[in-house]
């Protein structure tokens, strides 16, 4: 048998109950706006008399995306005639694609290479999230 708290002791134990369940509200909380915090890179796409201009911008480094875009570039049968790329502490793509010459492929305008990269962007994300 425990001898009984004097009042003093119940008072401090309620107050650290107290402050352990708003840290772990405090955690729960963070954690969500971190998980909100994930924002998809931005994609601009326009097209100019070379080609297109395809800029990719995400605040936070984003490992193997850089793989992902450069496979849809393939995949629209553009050529990469100068491209400028930093992946550090932020990741920022701008790229000049010019379609190449090819009497099998169709036309090509800024949504259509706006949809593809796009859904490259997301299909990196999907992989990266695993």
């Amino acid at each position: 048998m425990q001898p009984p708290k004097s009042p003093v002791l119940l008072d401090l134990s309620n107050c650290i109950q107290g402050l352990k369940q708003k840290l772990q509200e405090l955690n729960q909380l963070t954690a969500r706006k971190i998980a909100d915090y994930d924002p998809m890179p931005k994609l601009e796409v326009e097209m100019q008399e070379e080609g297109f201009v395809i800029k990719v911008l995400s605040e936070r480094s984003c490992q193997g995306l850089l793989v992902f875009i450069l496979e849809a570039f393939e995949e629209l049968g553009l050529d990469v005639l100068q491209a400028r790329v930093s992946c550090a502490d932020s990741f920022s793509l701008e790229a000049l694609g010019n379609k190449e010459k090819n009497e099998d492929t169709g036309a090509l305008d800024a949504e259509v290479v706006e949809q593809v990269v796009s859904k490259a962007i997301q299909n990196w994300r999907e992989v990266s999230e695993i």
